[in-house]
């Protein structure tokens, strides 16, 4: 029987990223997501739900999380589940936790002060997803803006 973990979701950051770094240097950056849902009720009134989503992203994808990413954000994310499980040392009770473990994501949102890209270009959404040996691709350059438009377009 085949299996299958992906999680796919969009929504605002509800606090600025944590960025740590383990014992031997690779990064980990922790933060959360709020996923609004709007539906009627059963007498016909809109009504909303918040689902709050913890998120962990290691390697060059936190970094860039950590570095781009405050409050308020909106974001892309893809990546799977994963169940952590400990015992509490204090109540000795078994206590778990459900987390997203973050495989690619996207900045999203349009200017500055909605979320833009980063360095203020706006409206693209970008892509990182972790490639072991693959060096980034530079960007094609933008065409020159031409100078002479014929002003008599035919529709």
């Amino acid at each position: 029987m085949a299996n299958l973990n992906k999680v796919m979701l969009i929504g605002n950051l509800t606090r600025d990223p944590e960025l740590r770094v383990t014992p031997k240097g690779t990064a980990i950056c922790t933060f959360s997501i709020a996923v609004n849902r709007k539906f009627k009720d059963d007498s016909g009134g809109e009504r909303e739900e918040v689902t709050y989503i913890d998120i962990e992203a290691w390697g060059k994808s936190g970094e860039n999380i950590s570095k781009y990413c405050t409050k308020g954000r909106p974001l892309f994310v893809e990546g799977r589940l994963r169940l952590d499980q400990w015992e509490d040392k204090t109540t000795k009770e078994k206590r778990s936790r459900m987390k997203v473990v973050l495989e690619n994501f996207q900045f999203l949102g349009g200017g500055r002060g909605e979320g833009g890209a980063p360095g203020g270009e706006g409206g693209e959404p970008r892509s990182y997803a972790p490639r072991a040996g693959a060096a980034p691709s530079a960007r094609p350059a933008a065409p020159a803006p031409q100078e002479n438009l014929d002003e008599d377009v035919p529709f």
